[in-house]
């Protein structure tokens, strides 16, 4: 049974006339007639009694007819609501974030999502990438800046841009005059490090690192944020591995050095859920690409 057939079985009903109901319904009679029969033939039960003369409800049919009549109201406010949904995503915007979006991507989109939807209204979620990637898939977000890539099959993912990691260090340090740091240092030196589950992707890149070189490094904190990074190298609690975009934000106590061997690259990706692209989110996506793009993970 389809809704089709609730539409037809309730104009002729109506109409009390196949001719009248089907001119209704912009069909022809013998069309009309048929889909009464097929719902009569499913229902299991003589809905219409049909003469020369009239067109009369039985009793099933009164009892059908009502509930016809709800299952389509029913049917109609599911439409309703679900374009309400729609649209109030269309006017609504989430995004989700890691520092580095809001410094080096936000000023690149946001002026233009401002001046081609003036109206919509954008909230910013500041959370940890398995965070971002939950809310994602809860569509409690609708895009998602993140330093790793989710494989969900209904999860598109590009590249925004890759940037290096530096090695900072308190600035009264006897390191921090040297042209350039060896890794060979950082035995000798106490480590502040970025903690696993508040930036897994980082503290992946810096573990495999060290193992690379065969480094055991003194790791005196971990950090649940880059900006506690910074501080604690500040007070001179010790060295730590940041991306470079935080080198703007380190101050007068700390530098930024240049080391021998070259530090690992880490990159930040957008992602977003296939089902629920939005015109803003082709937007960003434009500007992402005409900015930064480096290409597409998942598809």
């Amino acid at each position: 049974m389809e809704l089709r057939h609730l539409r037809y079985f309730i104009a002729v009903a109506e109409e009390l006339n196949f001719t009248k109901a089907a001119q209704r319904m912009f069909t022809v009679q013998p069309s009309l007639s048929q889909q009464i029969k097929d719902l009569e033939t499913e229902v299991g039960v003589q809905l219409l009694i049909r003469s020369n003369r009239k067109v009369e409800l039985t009793p099933e049919g009164h009892a059908f007819l009502k509930q016809a009549r709800l299952s389509l109201e029913y049917a109609d406010k599911a439409v309703s609501d679900a374009r309400l949904v729609a649209q109030s995503n269309r006017s609504h915007l989430n995004i989700g974030f890691v520092p580095v979006a809001e410094m080096k991507v936000f000023p690149y989109i946001m002026p233009k999502i401002r001046a081609q939807f003036p109206e919509i209204k954008i909230s910013f979620h500041s959370l940890t990438d398995s965070e971002q990637f939950k809310a994602l898939k809860k569509g409690e977000v609708d895009i998602a800046f993140t330093r790793y890539v989710d494989q969900s099959k209904d999860i598109e993912t590009i590249q925004v841009f890759d940037e290096p990691l530096t090695l900072i260090v308190p600035k009264d340090s006897l390191e921090a005059d040297l042209p350039h740091i060896s890794i060979k240092m950082f035995n000798q030196q106490k480590f502040v490090i970025s903690d696993e589950l508040a930036s897994p992707q980082l503290n992946k890149l810096i573990q495999d690192y060290f193992k690379q070189y065969k480094l055991n490094l003194n790791i005196v904190q971990y950090s649940t944020n880059i900006l506690l990074n910074v501080n604690l190298v500040g007070m001179g609690v010790g060295w730590s591995i940041v991306p470079a975009y935080v080198i703007p934000l380190l101050g007068d106590k700390i530098v930024a050095k240049n080391t021998v061997e070259p530090l690992p690259m880490i990159g930040l990706y957008a992602s977003y859920r296939k089902d629920q692209k939005t015109e803003a989110i082709d937007l960003i996506l434009k500007v992402l690409k005409e900015q930064f793009y480096m290409g597409f993970f998942n598809s």
